[in-house]
Formats: structure tokens, C-alpha cells, sequence
């Protein structure tokens, strides 16, 4: 049921995205006011995603939302971030941090999905679903929503952005283990060992990852 004056659901917008190879604010300002020029009424107002993916540093996320406002566009948010330091740079500014492109689409390899007892879950798991793969492994063959619960006794197998919650060895199994191929997850839990995404946002954040538990500590592999 929906909350009064609101209601929550998922959807896709088409934003533009401009890569920038120079932390100088005040050329990219430049650059971006020439193509403004070019065509005004498209660009008024529009909402700008910035791509930093080609920066060896970090510009003054400050003063770049600050330079987009001026030329009338709207900074929604950054991508192509490779570290920690530049995340909370980017959130101190008031973008939103955001991940480019899409996962390369993978197939889970037959020996998997005919093990016993394995589930396997077509599509995306949205907000509010939970599945649980009981006295056996569970393969999701789509993302996995923010608000999302996917559980198994056994492992868990995403094939694609794992966002919600992952909880693999439900009934103890200690050797189960967390696949995905990008880890974007609000918890991961390996035989009731657990990590929300405060301490899941390093290295691993974005990437893809088995996740296993190594004594009293989940371990994080790149796949």
C-alpha cells in the first residue's frame, strides 16, 4: 500500500554525460559554454552527469557543481570514481555517485544450474522481493534492487548489480559464498557474518566478487 502523498517506484531517465580529461575548472567551464553556444535551448537546464574516469586527480567537485549552475545546467552526479577519498569528495559536494554503462551480461555455466537443490531466479529482484533458495544454491539471472533480499542455504550467484541484501549459508554453512558481478550491496552475510555497505565501499565497491568467510572475517576476491 502506498504511503500517503507518496509513492516510491523505480524508473529510467536518459541523462547526458560529459568526460572530462582536464581538472581545471575554469577551461572545462570554457569547453562546455562553447558547446552550450552551439545549441542553447537543448542545454538549458539540463541535467549533466560528469565522467572522471580519465582524470588522473580529482578537480574541486565544489567549484565544478558551482561553474555547471552558472551555465544553467543541473549537476546530478559523478562517475568513473576510483577511490574513497574522491567518493566523499563527490558526496561533500551534493552529486550523487554513479556508476557508468552496464555490466557485461554473463551466463552462469550449466554445472551450476543443474546442481541439486539449486534455484534459479529470471530477472531483476525488486525492492520489497525476497527469495530464498532452501537446501541449495541461488542463481539470479538479473540485478538485485535496493530494498531487495536474496538468501540461500546455500551460495548466492548474481548476474548483475547486487544492490540489496545477500544472505548465503542461512543454516550456518560456513563454506557458502557470495558471487556478483557488481558489488553494490546494502549487506552480505556468509553463515551469519555480515558486512553493510558503509565497510563494503573500498576497492571492492562497484567491481566484481565472491565473497567467502576466512575464520570470523568475510574475504572479498576480485572475479
Amino acid at each position: 500500500m502506498a504511503e500517503r502523498g507518496i509513492e516510491l517506484k523505480g524508473s529510467s531517465f536518459t541523462l547526458s554525460v560529459v568526460h572530462i580529461t582536464d581538472t581545471d575548472v575554469a577551461r572545462v567551464k570554457q569547453q562546455l559554454a562553447e558547446k552550450i553556444a552551439q545549441a542553447p535551448e537543448f542545454f538549458r537546464a539540463a541535467p549533466l552527469v560528469i565522467n572522471i574516469e580519465k582524470l588522473a586527480a580529482a578537480p574541486d567537485f565544489i567549484a565544478l557543481a558551482g561553474a555547471l549552475r552558472e551555465l544553467e545546467l543541473v549537476p546530478v552526479g559523478v562517475c568513473g570514481i576510483k577511490d574513497d577519498h574522491t567518493r566523499s569528495a563527490v558526496r561533500a559536494a551534493g552529486f550523487a555517485v554513479m556508476t557508468a554503462g552496464k555490466v557485461p551480461a554473463q551466463e552462469p555455466p550449466a554445472s551450476l544450474l543443474n546442481q541439486p537443490g539449486t534455484k534459479v531466479h529470471m530477472g531483476p529482484v525488486r525492492s520489497g522481493q525476497q527469495i530464498y533458495a532452501p537446501s541449495g544454491s541461488l542463481v539470479i539471472l538479473g540485478p538485485v534492487s535496493n530494498g531487495a533480499e536474496v538468501l540461500a542455504d546455500d551460495s548466492i550467484h548474481v548476474y548483475g548489480q547486487l544492490r540489496g541484501r545477500a544472505v548465503a549459508g542461512v543454516k550456518g554453512n560456513e563454506s557458502a559464498r557470495i558471487y556478483c558481478q557488481q558489488l553494490m550491496a546494502e549487506l552480505v552475510s556468509v553463515a551469519g557474518h555480515y558486512q553493510l555497505s558503509d565497510g563494503l565501499e573500498g576497492s571492492n565497491w562497484e567491481q566484481a566478487v565472491s565473497i567467502s568467510l576466512a575464520g570470523e572475517q568475510l574475504k572479498f576476491d576480485r572475479l
